[in-house]
C-alpha cells in the first residue's frame, strides 16, 4: 500500500476543507455573527496542517484499487471529523458526538439530524451545515480531481471508490476532464436552481442553502418545519430540482453533447421516471381524502416521492400521518434510491434493474436448463464481474443493515423506528418513520447507536466497499490474517 500518497491526499483534503470554511466565515461577516471567527481559526489551522503535508508530494504516485478504497474512506472520515469541530467549538452544537453525527450526515448527503431546534443555529453554522451537502453531493475527491492532477491513470481508483453506482466510466479520455465535466454540470444546475428560486421570491439565504441541499440531495432545512412553510410554487421548483439531480449525470453529458438518442436510451433513467410516476399516482389516490383538492394531494405526493427516491429528505407534510399503503411505498423507495452516477443515495435503480434481470434469467434457466440467457442492460450483455460485484454488494448491504438494526435495538425503540432509522442512514435519506419521522430527529438515540448510524451513513455514501476495505485492512494489521494484494 502506498501510505505516503494516501497521507499526501489527506493533506490535500484538509487544504480544500480549509478553503470551503472561508464561505461560512464570509456569511458571518454579512450577518455580524461572532461564530465566524471560529470558522476562520479552523481555516488557518487546517490550511497550515494540510499545506505542510501536501507540500511533500511523494515521488511514487502509483496506487491500486485497495489504496483507492482506503484513501477514499479515510478522506471522508477526516473531512467529517474536521468539519464537525467548528460546529462544536462555536457552541451551536455543544456535544462533539452530535456535531460529528450532523457533519457526517451533511457530507454524506443524508440529512438525518440530531437538532431539536434548527432555527436556534447561527446563520454561519446553518450555511456550513447546508454547504456540506453540496460538497458531498458530487464528492470531494472528484472535486480535487477536477482542480488538480494527482496520479495519471491511477486516479480512476479514487473516482470509482467515491462515485455512486455500479461502475464509473470515462466520459472523455482523461479522468481529470471527466471530473471537470461532472462538476461543471453540477455547478451549472445548482446555479440555475438558485436563480429560479430567487425568481419565485425566495430570500437569497434560503435559496442558497436549500439549493445546496437539493443539488446534493441532502435535505438539511433551515426551518423547523423543513419546507412546509414555503409557497407551493417554491416547493414545486424544489420537487423538480430533486428529481433532476437524481438522474444519471451521463444523460446530461449526452444532452450537452447533442447525443440525444444515447441520453434517452439509458434504461436506468427510463425506469427511474417510471417508478416516480407510478409512486406519485398511487400515493395521490391513496391520500386524496386527506386534502382539500386532488391537486394538493398530487403536489404533496410528488414532493414526498421526489424527496425519498432521490434520498434528499426534505418534507412538506408529516407523512407519518399518511395511510399505511403510502408509507410502505415510501419505505420501498428508500431502498431503491436514485440513479447511479447521480447525487442520490439508496441501492440505485440500475442495481434494482440488474437484480430483476438476474432473477428472470435464473428462472428461465430452471425451466430450460440448456438455454443460454445473458443478462442485458441497455442492450448490452452485462459483464460477469459486474454481476458478481452487484451480488456481493447486496449480501454486504443486508449484513450491515441487519447488524446495525440489531445493535440500535438496544435502545428499545419500536421496530418501525429502528428499521427506518437504519434505512434512512444507510440509504442516505434522512427522515424515517415514527420517532425519526419528518417532524422528529435522531437525538434520542444512544452514543453507540449514533456511531453505528454514522458508519452506515459513510458506508452508504461510499457504496459500502471503501468502508469495508478500510475495516478489513485495520483488522488485517491487528491480526496478521487476510493476506493478499489487490490491484
Amino acid at each position: 500500500m502506498n501510505k505516503r500518497f494516501i497521507f499526501y491526499l489527506l493533506g490535500c483534503v484538509l487544504c480544500f476543507e480549509a478553503a470551503f470554511l472561508i464561505l461560512p466565515w464570509i456569511v458571518s461577516l454579512v450577518y455580524g455573527e461572532s461564530e465566524g471567527w471560529v470558522y476562520l481559526a479552523c481555516v488557518v489551522i487546517y490550511g497550515l496542517i494540510g499545506g505542510s503535508i501536501a507540500l511533500n508530494k511523494p515521488k511514487n504516485t502509483v496506487f491500486y484499487a485497495k489504496d483507492g478504497f482506503v484513501a477514499t474512506a479515510l478522506s471522508w472520515i477526516l473531512l467529517s471529523v474536521a468539519g464537525a469541530i467548528p460546529l462544536c467549538w462555536c457552541g451551536d452544537i455543544p456535544s462533539y458526538v452530535d456535531a460529528l453525527f450532523e457533519t457526517i450526515s451533511g457530507f454524506t448527503t443524508t440529512g438525518a439530524s440530531i437538532l431539536t431546534n434548527v432555527e436556534a443555529l447561527s446563520y454561519t453554522s446553518l450555511f456550513w451545515r447546508s454547504f456540506t451537502h453540496w460538497v458531498g453531493g458530487m464528492g470531494v475527491l472528484v472535486f480535487i480531481l477536477a482542480i488538480m492532477p494527482l496520479a495519471g491513470g491511477y486516479n480512476m481508483h479514487l473516482m470509482k471508490a467515491e462515485s455512486p453506482g455500479m461502475q464509473v466510466g470515462k466520459l472523455v479520455p482523461r479522468i481529470r476532464s471527466t471530473a471537470m465535466i461532472l462538476y461543471g454540470i453540477y455547478l451549472g444546475m445548482t446555479v440555475a436552481l438558485i436563480v429560479v428560486l430567487l425568481m419565485a421570491d425566495m430570500p437569497l439565504f434560503d435559496a442558497l442553502t436549500l439549493s445546496f441541499g437539493t443539488a446534493g440531495t441532502g435535505g438539511f432545512g433551515i426551518k423547523n418545519d423543513s419546507i412546509a412553510s414555503y409557497t407551493m410554487l417554491q416547493q414545486g421548483i424544489i420537487t423538480v430540482g430533486m428529481i433532476l439531480f437524481g438522474v444519471n449525470f451521463n444523460a446530461y453529458y449526452f444532452i450537452l453533447a447533442r447525443k440525444f438518442k444515447q441520453a434517452f436510451k439509458i434504461e436506468e433513467v427510463r425506469a427511474y421516471f417510471l417508478i416516480i410516476a407510478l409512486a406519485i399516482f398511487l400515493i395521490t389516490l391513496n391520500t386524496s381524502g386527506m386534502y382539500a383538492t386532488m391537486f394538493e394531494a398530487f403536489h404533496h405526493a410528488s414532493f414526498q416521492v421526489g424527496t425519498i427516491i432521490t434520498t434528499t429528505g426534505y418534507a412538506t407534510v408529516d407523512f407519518n400521518q399518511w395511510p399505511e399503503f403510502s408509507k410502505v411505498i415510501l419505505v420501498a423507495l428508500m431502498m431503491v434510491g436514485a440513479c447511479a452516477g447521480s447525487t442520490g443515495g439508496g441501492m440505485k435503480v440500475s442495481r434494482i434493474l440488474l437484480y430483476v434481470k438476474m432473477s428472470v434469467k435464473e428462472l428461465r434457466h430452471l425451466v430450460h436448463p440448456r438455454s443460454i440467457n445473458a443478462v442485458r442492460l441497455e442492450g448490452r450483455a452485462v459483464d460477469n464481474a459486474i454481476i458478481r460485484t452487484t451480488s456481493v454488494y447486496l449480501a454486504s448491504y443486508v449484513l450491515i443493515f441487519f447488524g446495525s438494526l440489531l445493535i440500535i435495538s438496544l435502545d428499545n425503540f419500536d421496530f418501525t423506528t429502528n428499521f427506518t432509522a437504519i434505512a434512512a442512514t444507510i440509504n442516505n435519506i434522512g427522515p424515517g418513520l415514527n420517532v425519526v419521522g419528518p417532524t422528529g430527529n435522531f437525538s434520542e438515540f444512544s452514543v453507540l447507536s449514533k456511531f453505528v448510524m454514522m458508519f452506515d451513513m459513510l458506508a452508504g455514501r461510499l457504496e459500502l466497499f471503501p468502508m469495508l476495505v478500510l475495516v478489513s485492512t485495520i483488522f488485517q494489521k491487528r491480526t496478521g490474517i487476510w493476506k493478499g494484494q489487490s490491484r
